[in-house]
């Protein structure tokens, strides 16, 4: 039977490996928001270059500047 040393040893491990999953798992969270944040600012980027260029062909029509 295992003595006192080797059992608190043995669960100390134990948290030690629990701990380090619980870092991971909170990592990856963090990196999968800190994705969908970068996708979600590129789509608003692109829709606003695609708003803007379509307002400066509609002030090149409207001015007859796109002829």
């Amino acid at each position: 039977m295992a003595d006192s040393s080797q059992k608190m040893s043995y669960q100390a491990g134990e948290a030690k490996g629990q701990v380090e999953e619980k870092a991971s798992n909170l990592m990856d969270n963090a990196n999968n928001a800190a994705q969908s944040a970068k996708e979600t600012i590129q789509e608003a980027g692109q829709q606003v270059m695609a708003k803007a260029q379509g307002a400066a062909e509609a002030i090149k029509d409207a001015t007859g500047m796109n002829k």
